[in-house]
């Protein structure tokens, strides 16, 4: 098959890879439909985490199921499936707990970019949709296998409510989706901290009803000063650096969370603020598939369209220009489509 592979900082490539295997009776393959890059694909593609040079890459897609183990009962050929970016059973006990991203016998999508992927634990990762889908509904749909769960997780950690004042540190995907998970939650004010115009006008249009584009003191400075020196009730760090993380705990009030999505790049904690404040963190990796089913009938019924954070769509055999569009920052969120 082909498939997208980095093989040094910034050399992407459309390649020809092996085809996936099943490696347990509990595995399916997924013939992918509609693929993304995520803004955590960036850190390898600029070298910032190790790289085996030829290692394929990507891990959100939506796909038609074309192989099953003997094992799996939920799917079957045919099907049309959303593929979380990290499998699960969704028996054991930290499933159970609510944390399928740490499933004891998980794993995860790792040729989302190319033309088939394999699921480890089929049945309790992959969400059936009926039939195939609506074409208008497609990037919503793409959204749920990781970038919506994900800045909907990072409200759930923070406890965000009715009534309270979030602020979302970060306008990528992650961040947008996080202020409309904010929004749907309840929240009366959500400050977006954005210097883009573009990304100003979709977190607007996704709930936000302040924009901040003040970075560091000045943007701390800023959210104190909206906060009448209170803080914010709920913050979402959906970046991952040390500046981003600094800024959470400046900002947050007194006896808040941090809710933190961002892969930690250069973070260290501010313990002794957090231990006089009493401010609290929360989140790490999202288990996409305990939210599947309720983001999923929000997108049903039309009450949320995370869709709409793709502003780019190219070929894959075009994924080089995608990843350097998100890179450069000429792109919020590229999708994906198949060749051929």
């Amino acid at each position: 098959m082909r498939a997208t592979t980095l093989h040094a900082p910034f050399d992407i490539r459309y390649t020809e890879v092996p085809d996936p295997e099943m490696t347990a009776p509990t595995d399916a393959i997924v013939k992918v439909t509609a693929a993304c890059v995520c803004g955590s694909d960036l850190w390898n593609y600029r070298g910032e985490n190790q790289i085996n040079p030829g290692m394929t890459i990507g891990h959100e897609c939506l796909g038609e199921v074309v192989a099953v183990g003997a094992a799996v009962k939920n799917v079957a050929i045919g099907d049309h499936v959303v593929v979380p970016f990290c499998h699960c059973d969704n028996t054991c006990p930290d499933c159970q707990a609510g944390v399928q991203s740490a499933c004891r016998h998980g794993g995860f999508t790792l040729s989302g970019q190319g033309e088939l992927s394999r699921v480890a634990q089929a049945d309790g990762s992959l969400v059936k949709l009926d039939g195939v889908p609506d074409p208008a509904l497609v990037p919503s749909l793409l959204a749920l296998t990781d970038v919506m769960p994900t800045g909907w997780h990072a409200a759930v950690s923070a406890g965000v409510r009715p009534g309270s004042t979030v602020v979302v540190i970060g306008d990528g995907a992650v961040g947008l989706c996080g202020v409309l998970a904010a929004s749907v939650m309840g929240a009366e004010r959500v400050v977006a901290m954005s210097r883009h115009e573009s990304r100003q006008r979709l977190a607007t249009a996704f709930g936000a009803t302040h924009i901040i584009a003040e970075r560091g003191e000045d943007g701390i400075a800023a959210v104190q000063e909206l906060t009448a020196g209170i803080g914010a009730d709920a913050v979402l760090e959906c970046v991952g650096t040390g500046q981003s993380m600094e800024t959470a705990f400046q900002i947050a009030r007194a006896g808040s969370t941090v809710g933190f999505v961002g892969a930690p790049h250069g973070v260290e904690l501010p313990v002794r603020r957090m231990f006089v404040k009493n401010i609290g963190l929360a989140g790490g990796m999202a288990p996409v598939r305990r939210y599947l089913p309720e983001l999923l009938d929000l997108v049903l019924e039309g009450r949320i369209d995370p869709g709409k954070v793709f502003d780019l769509t190219l070929p894959m055999d075009q994924v080089a220009d995608a990843y350097a569009a998100m890179d450069e920052r000429r792109a919020i969120k590229v999708a994906l489509t198949p060749v051929g």
